[in-house]
């Protein structure tokens, strides 16, 4: 039997794919990330059927997290946790984390089992992202309209009493956008309000920068990532007028992490490479 001209084409495809990979920078950070997204969404169409199962559930994401788990060797990315002993605690807290990339959910989920019970706040639009968007619906994620401010807080403020209530951690990016820039932007007040209204304590949550990835350069190189828990802020006895000032102590011990995370990891690159 004679191939078609399609069969003759498929296969040479598939045979340069390992050359085109290792030669071209950029067609290996457009094939990681296209991969990245495209076993995330096949992941999450695969377990919708068991997330029915329980709607709506914080622990939900447990699976995600463990079908997820191999993606991050493929994808050449190792995380280091530091600071484990305060995100193991079985407590209801707001952990605030800097938000870089996309790439920050597979961060996630490489911590979440020792998380345990924890939801996310995320942007509508990513319900509309379908089927990862229902199945983090599924999950329990927290879902505002960020061009609603009184209608974001209100949903905010709703969750807060029920994780205070089940002692669930909710995670939040302050930041609102996400910058791959080797910076923290300024934080939003959102997470600050409900934690001082609340009385519940900040758990700062520190990623360090992501120097091999780079949408600009078209770079996705293999890296290493330091997650660092800092010790909770607590919020009793503070009040309203206390935000901002709680946002700034947050955000300064939060930078001082990022930079010395960040010129640790550079350090050790150069010298292995020296």
């Amino acid at each position: 039997m004679v191939p078609s001209c399609f069969e003759v084409i498929l296969v040479g495809f598939i045979l340069i794919l390992p050359f085109l990979y290792e030669m071209s920078r950029t067609f290996r950070y457009y094939f990681k990330i296209s991969f990245y997204c495209g076993y995330m969404m096949i992941n999450s169409f695969l377990l919708l059927p068991i997330l029915m199962l329980r709607p709506r559930n914080v622990k939900n994401y447990l699976l995600g997290s463990l079908m997820c788990s191999w993606l991050t060797k493929f994808l050449g990315v190792h995380w280091e946790l530091r600071g484990k002993e305060h995100l193991e605690q079985e407590r209801a807290c707001i952990i605030v984390a800097n938000h870089q990339s996309s790439l920050d959910v597979l961060g996630m989920f490489n911590i979440w089992p020792i998380m345990g019970k924890c939801t996310a706040v995320g942007k509508k639009e990513i319900l509309y992202a379908w089927p990862f968007g229902l199945a983090a619906w599924f999950c329990g994620m927290i879902f505002i309209d960020r061009m609603n401010s009184e209608k974001a807080h209100s949903v905010i403020n709703n969750a807060a009493n029920y994780i205070k209530e089940k002692k669930i951690k909710l995670w939040i990016f302050p930041e609102g956008t996400r910058r791959n820039t080797g910076k923290i932007y300024p934080f939003k007040k959102g997470a600050f309000h409900v934690a001082i209204r609340f009385q519940l304590p900040i758990l700062p949550v520190v990623f360090s920068s992501y120097y091999f990835l780079s949408s600009e350069e078209k770079k996705f190189d293999p890296g290493r990532v330091i997650i660092t828990t800092l010790p909770p802020i607590s919020t009793k006895g503070l009040k309203t007028d206390d935000t901002e000032h709680l946002m700034e102590i947050t955000r300064n011990i939060m930078m001082e992490a990022f930079h010395a995370t960040s010129r640790e990891i550079q350090f050790s690159n150069a010298s292995a490479t020296s």
